[in-house]
């Protein structure tokens, strides 16, 4: 059986920029597994994740989502399988109820059944939110209450991986635990594949984590 994932051999350059972003970077995700790229700002973490759901274009190599390469995916097909929470979440001015069911209003999800009220109070619960009812304004919550809502989101879709950009980027110490507290609980209770970019420091029991560190151009695992 393949990898989930499969990057092969890849480069990329900025346009008119001579040093290489990436030069000959491999990694392999495999089911199950929660992958933790660390590395300083600029080293292109988020540029892999962008490659990865074709937000960019990379100049050689490969990627693969279950040895298929992704350019040769349907795009509705790709952003099934892999879902991308971007560093600042993105909510729509509605209520938090409204925020996780936004995306099944799409015709690419159209074959997903919409979650229960009973269903949605359960995860808020389990993502720390108890004490945010699902009528409350999605935009009034802090940053990091507004993250976790951005994963509860993606894992309604039941995506096959998540890729996950800085989640904690802009979060204190208490609101950064509780993100990751919450990407654990996506990997080791809902059994969610993720490949996660951070320059924080995660601390955890989670035996499924593997670890890399992004630095010249290459991936190093820790």
């Amino acid at each position: 059986m393949p990898p989930l994932l499969e990057i092969r051999s890849l480069d990329f350059f900025y346009d008119r920029q001579e040093t290489p972003v990436f030069s000959a970077l491999s990694l392999q995700v495999n089911q199950g597994e929660l992958v933790r790229i660390k590395g300083v700002s600029g080293s292109g973490k988020s540029t892999l994740l962008r490659l990865i759901c074709r937000l960019q274009t990379y100049q050689n190599g490969s990627i693969l989502f279950k040895g298929t390469p992704v350019e040769s995916m349907v795009p509705a097909e790709l952003r099934r399988s892999i879902i991308y929470v971007a560093q600042i979440p993105s909510m729509i001015d509605a209520s938090v109820k409204d925020n996780l069911l936004f995306p099944f209003s799409f015709s690419s999800n159209s074959h997903k059944s919409k979650p229960a009220d009973g269903e949605l109070l359960e995860m808020l619960e389990a993502f720390y939110l108890q004490d945010i009812g699902l009528d409350h304004q999605a935009r009034n919550l802090s940053i990091g209450q507004q993250q976790r809502i951005a994963l509860m989101r993606a894992l309604l879709l039941d995506p096959e991986i998540l890729l996950l950009d800085e989640p904690t980027s802009a979060l204190d110490t208490k609101s950064a635990s509780m993100i990751f507290a919450s990407v654990d609980y996506l990997n080791q209770v809902q059994g969610k594949t993720i490949l996660m970019v951070t320059h924080s420091n995660y601390h955890s029991e989670n035996a499924a984590i593997v670890s890399y560190v992004l630095e010249n151009n290459k991936l190093r695992k820790e």
